[in-house]
């Protein structure tokens, strides 16, 4: 065994094996800039090595298995343990048919792993208010509008809520088909928008259930024509 090369980050390692292509790629699953899983994702699958996956943490290994690598190395990695992995590794190499397999099974598994593992979308929302915390359903959310570093919540009821959140992070955890950006800085749940009025400029303006009334963007005008406003 020959070692090639040492990566202090996802973003070098991704570069290192770009350039040495080494049989074996010896993956920290947590790593600065990029994790090992990060690396992989960036590595085309002709530059794809055989993975095993490094890891402080057990509860990674189960990880490391769904991504179907090689192998997987808990530090402080001892030498018998590694030998196993490299006679592992070894024995893949030889026979080059199981390598091209083994490298197809890691991307579509970690395309897999990533879908199953993804965050569900959020159904509550904890709005914090002084001495106790209101629990509201999104289903109840009529819209959304930043202001600042606020966001404020307006119910199906008119009550209105307001949380420190970015608008971007709260939209990524809520659900697509329920809710619709109209502007840069306002969401509305897509159940509640009664009509839609043409303004001046290729504008329009949302009216919801409860009365309120949202401005949209001219670019978001378009993308609401486009999936709300034909048969």
């Amino acid at each position: 065994m020959t070692l090639v090369g040492e990566a202090a980050s996802g973003k070098e390692a991704v570069t290192l094996i770009t350039h040495e292509r080494p049989d074996l790629a010896l993956l920290d699953l947590q790593m600065p800039e990029l994790d090992g899983i990060g690396v992989v994702r960036m590595l085309k699958k002709s530059e794809m090595p055989l993975i095993a996956f490094v890891t402080a943490y057990d509860e990674y290994a189960v990880r490391a298995f769904e991504v179907n690598a090689v192998d997987y190395l808990l530090k402080p990695v001892e030498k018998k343990r590694l030998r196993e992995t490299l006679n592992r590794v070894q024995d893949r190499v030889e026979h080059a048919e199981i390598v091209a397999e083994q490298v197809a099974r890691v991307g579509v598994a970690i395309d897999a792993y990533e879908s199953a593992s993804k965050a569900p979308y959020l159904e509550r929302i904890p709005v914090r208010r002084r001495d106790e915390v209101v629990i509201v359903p999104v289903n109840q959310i009529a819209s959304i509008v930043a202001e600042g570093e606020l966001l404020h919540l307006m119910t199906l009821k008119n009550e209105k809520h307001t949380i420190t959140y970015r608008l971007k992070d709260l939209e990524s955890r809520l659900d697509p088909e329920r809710f619709i950006r109209l502007g840069r800085g306002t969401l509305a749940n897509i159940d509640v928008i009664a009509k839609v009025n043409v303004m001046p400029g290729g504008t329009h303006l949302a009216v919801l259930t409860n009365g309120q009334k949202l401005q949209i963007s001219r670019l978001q005008s378009r993308v609401l024509r486009e999936r709300f406003l034909r048969l």
